[in-house]
């Protein structure tokens, strides 16, 4: 086994040291305690949390060389919605003593599942159209998962495990917005989902690797340097995003009050825009490296951690607080959530197929942008219909689909290992 050149470790070491540099000064001053403008944590803590994403992206490359990469999806979505994680969570924690943050809680997690389908998915569409036409200009060939006319991007067949979860725990919290709560019972059986969801990612095929970059540097260290690597960098990444997601918030909600912004608008939008940053910045680097369907890949694990180990942790979070084995939605977080469940069944109707083109990007984003205009409740509700009329007329249109859809979770592919590009070791 080859030792990496000098040139390949140097690749490695001096963009790892940027890294760090870039995230130290958010570091020192949230250890610190330091007492600073909103502005300035909005960049410090902000600029952090990319850090850690660039270098998430990074290792979760590398991972591919040595477990599947549906589970290396699954697993990057999950420690790039940790921020989500402990701030939702928070909220839902004090509202078993304070229950006025309940309405928190439920806001933050809404607008997040809402923000990461209505915007993240036709953001990651646009990254790679312009990806694709600058690959064009310079006569390279980008990657293997675009179709060009109409231009799409096109899961591979196991993106149906994803799909078939989300609806079937979609299906499952619609008892949600019908009891104006969300049981401990539930959520008990929403985390079970997610438990079996990472079971299931992680008896997929090992397939070949295409590194490059930072991501090839550790793919070719000798194993054991390379999987102590990655493990640290996750660990690592990780610690920084948990340090920094409620300093950056916080900023932001602070900044947010000093215009004048609603609490509740900026709980639930302003704070998931901080709390989504790390997973937007990995999947925009996939895309842009060509990776669009890992980058679609990516988001859609991440509304499946949303749709089922965040909603089922918030009951607990909140039981665990203090509170009764429900926690409580008034009637603004029902409209919410019925909102965000119908968003959520267009983009599994829109996927059936296995392919995201430019004008269902545009229609979600399009939806998605006015529920900021008409913001009345039945103007609202008209929305959510609209959105489940839409997702009927699809779900008969690509009615074959749904089977395979549905059955793709409880479907275990035989394991397949490739061989490995030159110069990267896969020896276990």
């Amino acid at each position: 086994m080859s030792a990496p050149s000098t040139n390949s470790l140097r690749r490695l070491v001096i963009p790892l040291g940027v890294v760090v540099l870039i995230a130290l000064p958010g570091i020192i001053l949230r250890l610190l305690g330091a007492d600073i403008s909103p502005l300035l944590g909005m960049l410090a803590f902000g600029a952090a949390i990319v850090a850690a994403a660039f270098a998430l992206a990074w290792a979760g490359e590398a991972a591919e060389v040595d477990i599947s990469g549906g589970l290396t999806v699954g697993l990057l979505a999950i420690i790039a919605i940790l921020p989500e994680y402990a701030v939702d969570l928070y909220f839902a924690f004090t509202a078993g003593s304070d229950p006025s943050q309940a309405a928190y809680a439920a806001a933050n997690m809404t607008g997040s599942n809402r923000l990461l389908l209505g915007f993240g998915w036709p953001v990651i569409l646009l990254v790679s159209y312009l990806a694709y036409r600058a690959a064009q200009k310079r006569n390279a060939t980008l990657d293997i998962d675009i179709e060009s006319r109409p231009f799409a991007i096109r899961l591979p067949g196991d993106g149906r495990v994803e799909l078939g979860l989300l609806l079937i725990a979609s299906t499952l919290t619609l008892i949600i917005p019908l009891t104006g709560q969300i049981h401990v019972f539930l959520g008990v059986i929403l985390l079970l989902i997610f438990t079996y969801y990472l079971y299931r990612v992680s008896q997929g095929e090992t397939e070949e690797p295409d590194l490059v970059g930072v991501a090839r540097s550790i793919g070719t260290l000798e194993t054991r340097s390379r999987r102590a690597t990655i493990l640290l960098i996750f660990i690592l990444s990780a610690a920084v995003i948990l340090l920094l997601a409620e300093s950056f918030a916080t900023s932001l909600v602070e900044g947010g009050q000093a215009l004048g912004i609603d609490d509740f608008l900026l709980v639930q939008w302003l704070a998931p825009l901080a709390s989504e940053a790390p997973e937007f910045v990995i999947a925009i680097i996939f895309a842009l490296r060509g990776k669009s369907a890992m980058a679609i890949g990516m988001l859609l694990a991440s509304k499946v951690n949303q749709w089922t180990a965040l909603v089922g942790s918030l009951p607990i979070a909140h039981l665990v607080g203090g509170g009764g084995w429900a926690l409580p939605m008034d009637a603004r977080q029902v409209e919410e959530f019925v909102l965000t469940a119908a968003q959520t069944v267009l983009g599994i109707s829109i996927l059936l197929t296995l392919r995201f083109s430019g004008r269902w990007a545009a229609g979600l984003f399009v939806l998605f942008a006015v529920t900021f205009i008409v913001t009345g409740q039945e103007a609202r509700y008209a929305v959510s219909a609209l959105y489940a009329v839409i997702a009927l007329v699809l779900c008969v249109r690509h009615r074959r689909h749904l089977w395979p859809t549905v059955s793709a979770p409880f479907r275990f592919p035989a394991r397949k290992v490739t061989d490995p590009p030159e110069g990267v070791n896969v020896h276990r």
